[in-house]
């Protein structure tokens, strides 16, 4: 009962961060999709159902992209929550494994990935048939008309107008129009002091009203013929009122589905996988026709195929082979072997001409046939996403134990950008022909799993994968830095500490730094140093000893004694060589290959010195301790 009803408060506590999490998701995507083509939108008067329908058909288009998104955020902001709020902590401390505790939401998560890919294979289709459509039609739609002042405007098809000045009113002054809709050398002028504008009832016709003006016209139209004496070189005209009508078309007109349906984005999986295979049994053919006519047009199959008369009863068949080109052609006299030169090179140019068209044709066949191989993945590979980025989100979150918005943003647009990147590469590859679309589909999926699976292993187990401070703390081991301890009073102490035995601990702990400090030297001999596999006894008890001290040291009530501990070095640098201690046997015989020996020994020699520093510092420390001790 206990575990169901942990699972019912996982799944109350992680809803409602996915659904806002993927309403974010969604809309900076959709966003983001819109920006891109705010072009085709913006100053064509188009309605606000026309662009509502197109936002609502492009949100459904994101929406399997914006649920891996959804899932990383979600499950790194809860994951993160609950460790900092030590629940997670609780969970362990009862038993629960962190395993355990991703089930509910594991089980979830696969219902919301068989949505998707439901979603993706009956609904995305129809809707990006819809709104690609939409756009297209959009792109045709002719923007509204907007003369500017001062600047001629060719918006019109066959006009190019210029006004120098727009008044509030809608008046326009010192009109002047170039009307070349039946050609330059039929070009129509003209001008006026002033004039109006608007559209016809039906939006297929602009009417300008013009007051004051001429008109000329270029009558080279009107000429019979070319040789005409007959010429009349323009018409002019002066009127003080004229309408001039010129076919504008501002309606949205919608664009046929079927231009889109017969596209790869317009198919479920059946009709993917229906195309693919009618199209790969045309590629079949098709390459099989081109061989076909590469082999019979050759020379070589003619000549295998000729039989020469005198032989046809032997039935031996004339072979490329026994024909001697280079004599044959040297025994032509000089014209005919130019003429034959001529021949040959026009024949290549034609054959290369075909067969460059023929590559032209199969390699746009085998794309659309890779797009189609890449949709037909594309349609597992994100709803498999949903669980990947689970595997991830949920293991950081349970590492890094933050909540809030900063770190879990910072970390899932991170983990995305990472992914899409990888993702484009595959995609672009498979699209290209460089990889088989299933390499190019899956390998975003594969880098992310193998990824979730090692967070999901290093959170189970507690680990310090993200805590910066382990990484400090091993750099300075490296390098040779002291660590500093972190030493907390305890609040309820078990066993307090007999000061009087743990001074006699600190006297001998003094005694023993004091005789490796006499009796050692900085520099060891070379064949003790293999003998004793690069480990150095003495210093191992001191290091041994010095924990203990602490240990017991830390069930002390003064803050005076819990400070000093504190400065008790990291005694790490007893084992000269890292590793070597397992192998003592070995050691000795890898010591007598003197030239590599002395690559080993040479650098642990030379790391002894920090062993140095850290025994003067014990040994410093301790004196303090004792001091502080007996004035107690």
């Amino acid at each position: 009962m206990r575990i169901k009803r942990l699972y019912i408060f996982l799944l109350k506590t992680y809803l409602p961060m996915f659904v806002m999490a993927f309403g974010l998701c969604l809309f900076i995507v959709l966003m983001q999709f819109l920006w891109k083509y705010v072009d085709e939108m913006v100053g064509k008067g188009l309605g606000l159902d026309v662009l509502g329908e197109f936002f609502f058909y492009a949100a459904l288009s994101f929406v399997p992209m914006s649920l891996p998104l959804a899932i990383l955020f979600a499950s790194v902001m809860v994951f993160g929550n609950l460790g900092e709020h030590f629940e997670l902590q609780a969970m362990k401390a009862s038993g629960i494994s962190l395993p355990r505790t991703m089930k509910p939401l594991i089980v979830f998560l696969c219902f919301i990935s068989t949505g998707s890919f439901y979603f993706q294979n009956n609904i995305i289709p129809a809707s990006q048939v819809k709104m690609y459509t939409l756009l297209h039609s959009m792109r045709q739609k002719s923007p509204e008309l907007e003369i500017p002042e001062g600047s001629f405007n060719s918006e019109i098809e066959g006009y190019n107008i210029h006004v120098r000045e727009k008044e509030s009113n809608g008046l326009l002054r010192d009109i002047m129009i170039y009307d070349y809709s039946q050609g330059f050398n039929n070009a129509q002028v003209t001008v006026a002091d002033s004039g109006r504008l608007k559209m016809s009832t039906d939006k297929l016709h602009l009417i300008l009203m013009l007051y004051h003006g001429e008109s000329f016209e270029n009558m080279r139209k009107q000429n019979r013929t070319a040789n005409s004496s007959e010429t009349v070189p323009y018409r002019k005209e002066t009127f003080n009122y004229k309408e001039l009508l010129i076919a504008f078309d501002a309606n949205f007109n919608r664009t046929s589905e079927s231009l889109m349906q017969d596209r790869y984005i317009g198919k479920d999986l059946s009709n993917l996988q229906a195309s693919i295979d009618s199209v790969t049994a045309r590629l079949d053919s098709v390459r099989h026709e081109y061989a076909r006519q590469i082999y019979v047009s050759s020379y070589r199959k003619s000549l295998r195929e000729y039989t020469p008369p005198n032989r046809r009863k032997n039935e031996d068949l004339m072979r490329a082979e026994d024909i001697d080109f280079d004599r044959m052609y040297e025994a032509r006299p000089a014209g005919a072997r130019l003429s034959v030169l001529n021949q040959t090179k026009s024949a290549l140019e034609r054959v290369s001409g075909d067969y460059s068209y023929h590559s032209i044709v199969l390699v746009n066949e085998e794309k659309d046939l890779r797009r189609h191989h890449v949709e037909m993945h594309k349609k597992f590979t994100l709803s498999l996403a949903c669980l990947v980025f689970f595997f991830i989100g949920a293991p950081l979150g349970a590492i890094i134990r933050k909540g809030g918005l900063g770190m879990a943003v910072i970390i899932s647009v991170s983990l995305f950008i990472f992914y899409y990147i990888i993702d484009r590469i595959g995609v672009t590859m498979a699209t290209n022909g460089m990889w088989r679309p299933w390499q190019g589909m899956w390998l975003s999926s594969a880098v992310l799993f193998v990824l979730g699976m090692f967070l999901t292993y290093k959170a189970a187990h507690d680990s310090v994968l993200l805590n910066g401070e382990v990484y400090v703390d091993k750099l300075k081991k490296i390098f040779g830095q002291p660590v500093a301890r972190k030493i907390e009073k305890k609040e309820i102490i078990m066993y307090n500490l007999d000061y009087a035995s743990f001074a006699l601990r600190l006297d001998a702990l003094l005694q023993k730094c004091d005789a490796f400090l006499k009796q050692n030297r900085r520099w060891i001999p070379y064949f003790t140093f293999w003998e004793n596999a690069g480990e150095d006894d003495a210093a191992r008890q001191i290091a041994g000893e010095v924990e203990a001290i602490v240990e017991e040291g830390n069930n002390s009530e003064q803050n005076l004694v819990l400070n000093k501990l504190m400065d008790y070095p990291f005694v790490g640098h007893y084992r000269l060589w890292r590793g070597l201690s397992k192998y003592r046997k070995q050691s000795i015989a890898a010591g007598w290959f003197f030239p590599l020996g002395l690559l080993v020994y040479l650098p642990a020699c030379f790391g002894r010195k920090y062993l140095f520093r850290d025994i003067r510092a014990v040994r410093r420390v301790s004196e303090e301790l004792l001091d502080i001790i007996r004035k107690t």
